[in-house]
């Protein structure tokens, strides 16, 4: 009889085709999936480097972490760490970044996370020190805040450039920290309206003040009336601040470079009693210099003082200065076109910085003064400046001391000059001041001084009484009752508060008009193509730009 063939299979094999075949559950819980990464978060540590963190992930041995550029940008892997923090670099500032993660172990991984965006910051600035004289031609960058540690000097013909936005600190620490450009050097300060080239004090803002450093000085090769030598004040104090001479000079047509776009604040520290040095000096700076839309700013001293030369200059704005605005004097013939001048209070100095003035002036002229002037306060070349479209505003009454100043225009010691389509506002003795008979009233006799179409309004007197004065409908001087504040479309009180100055003329002030429209014969020769008249009076336009505005500040600190 047959059998059907049977065999018996050893216990072993039976086992392991049991493997073999998938006889284990599919829902066995040694080998489990990996949790998609929570609560992931992306903080910048720089504007180039960024760090990313999650939650820890259960069973996870690393973490891939990917980033992306942009909205739109491909996901890449940028680190495998196994802890739970990664600091990603090499990022660009201003940019934004997409980041996920992922949880790993061997060859198991999780989904990617959602999405966490990153706008990195824009770079901080650099920070550089100048200690040494600038003897080679040298540039100054716009993402480096450069610190003057004591009195600098461009020299040697070198050239200084100073790009749009970089900022210079006047060490706090060192007495006296200033920048001067001698002569022979050139300067190229290339600031703008959006990005202007700032010069303040070392110290934080909230605790800067009036004398914090010295200044920014300009040596040229133009004529003064003042014979050699001549020292500029402030220095030759000591083997690091050497006596600067600026007379001598021989060529007016002389090029110091140029200044566009500039502040200086919180200068004027003295280096000896009464040798503060100003915000902006000029000293003997000829006419191939190029310089508009600068600001003084809280300087201890004068906010601009020019000493001769032949220098022009477009919208300057002094705003509260320890002594005078605008000084000018030793036979300066430059002209000078949209200056504005306020003051509303005594400055308060750094302490041992020096003094401020108890009458601050908007405008101090002299011819000459002092040792070595040629033929005394009638020594040539006379001062003669040509000032068109001034605004001049004071402090009102009660504020400084006006049995000495307090005036708006002060015209003395021989000065001559052109002075047409101006305001002069608010000062608590006298609108102009017009002083020495023998000397300054024969340049109004000759015809050298000549006071045009200028508003004086809100002011004690129009001339300070027991001086000269001139005829005030044959040079179209008006006197007017209209205060200062209501003849501006904004004129703040305390416009560090936060408020702005608009120096445009209100609707129905008179500043609107009474300019000369024209100039003709002297006026018209001096102006030259550089001054141009106009039918208003003051340094605004009603109807044109705000010349002023984005660039300017008025921070008490």
């Amino acid at each position: 009889m047959n059998r059907p063939f049977h065999r018996t299979l050893p216990l072993g094999l039976i086992v392991g085709l049991a493997l073999v075949t998938g006889g284990c559950d599919e829902d066995d819980p040694s080998s489990p999936g990996l949790s998609v990464p929570t609560g992931v978060t992306v903080t910048a540590i720089s504007a180039t480097s960024a760090q990313v963190t999650y939650n820890a992930v259960s069973g996870a041995t690393s973490y891939i972490v990917q980033r992306a550029d942009g909205t739109a940008g491909t996901f890449a892997t940028v680190g495998t760490p196994s802890a739970t923090t990664f600091d990603d670099s090499g990022l660009n500032p201003s940019s934004t970044y997409r980041y996920r993660v992922a949880a790993s172990s061997g060859s198991n991984q999780s989904d990617f996370s959602n999405e966490t965006s990153l706008n990195t910051p824009a770079e901080g600035p650099k920070v550089a020190t100048i200690s040494t004289d600038i003897t080679v031609d040298r540039t100054l960058y716009g993402d480096t805040v450069y610190t003057l540690s004591g009195f600098i000097k461009v020299a040697n013909g070198a050239t200084l450039t100073i790009e749009a936005g970089t900022r210079i600190e006047g060490d706090f620490n060192t007495i006296g920290s200033s920048l001067f450009v001698l002569r022979g050097a050139r300067i190229r300060a290339m600031g703008t309206a959006d990005a202007p080239i700032v010069f303040t004090s070392s110290r934080p803002a909230g605790q800067r003040q009036p004398g914090d450093w010295g200044g920014l000085i300009i040596v040229g090769n133009a004529r003064v009336n003042r014979g050699d030598p001549v020292i500029l004040e402030g220095t030759g104090t000591g083997a690091a601040n050497p006596e600067v001479n600026y007379a001598g000079g021989t060529d007016d047509a002389d090029d110091s470079g140029e200044l566009h776009y500039v502040r200086v604040e919180f200068g004027g520290y003295a280096t000896a009693p009464d040798a503060e040095l100003n915000s902006f000096t000029f000293a003997a700076v000829g006419s191939g210099t190029e310089m508009d839309h600068l600001q003084a700013l809280g300087g201890l001293d004068d906010n601009y003082e020019w000493f001769g030369g032949t220098a022009d200059a477009k919208y300057l704005v002094s705003y509260e200065s320890g002594d005078d605005h605008f000084d000018i004097s030793e036979g300066f013939r430059g002209r000078l076109q949209y200056l504005i001048a306020y003051q509303s209070k005594v400055l308060i100095p750094r302490t041992g910085a020096g003094n401020v003035s108890s009458d601050p002036q908007g405008i101090e002229n002299d011819g000459c003064a002092g040792a070595n002037c040629l033929d005394g306060q009638l020594s040539e070349p006379f001062n003669e400046p040509v000032v068109a479209n001034f605004t001049l505003i004071g402090t009102g009454p009660g504020v400084v001391d006006a049995t000495s100043g307090g005036y708006g225009m002060v015209l003395r010691r021989g000065t001559a000059g052109i002075y047409v389509n101006g305001i002069v506002a608010r000062w608590p003795k006298a609108a102009l001041s017009l002083r020495d008979q023998a000397s300054t009233g024969e340049r109004i006799t000759d015809g050298d001084l000549l006071i045009r179409n200028v508003l004086a309004a809100d002011n004690a007197s129009v001339f300070q009484a027991g001086q000269l004065t001139v005829d005030m409908a044959a040079s179209a001087i008006e006197a007017d009752v209209t205060t200062a504040a209501l003849m501006f479309n904004a004129l703040p009180a305390d416009p560090s508060a936060g408020s702005q100055f608009d120096w445009t003329p209100a609707a129905n002030s008179p500043a609107r008009s009474g300019g000369m429209a024209a100039f003709t014969g002297a006026i018209a020769a001096r102006a030259g193509s550089f001054v141009t008249a106009t039918a208003f009076r003051g340094a605004v336009d009603p109807n044109g730009a705000k010349w002023w505005e984005n660039w300017t500040s008025y921070a008490d600190n």
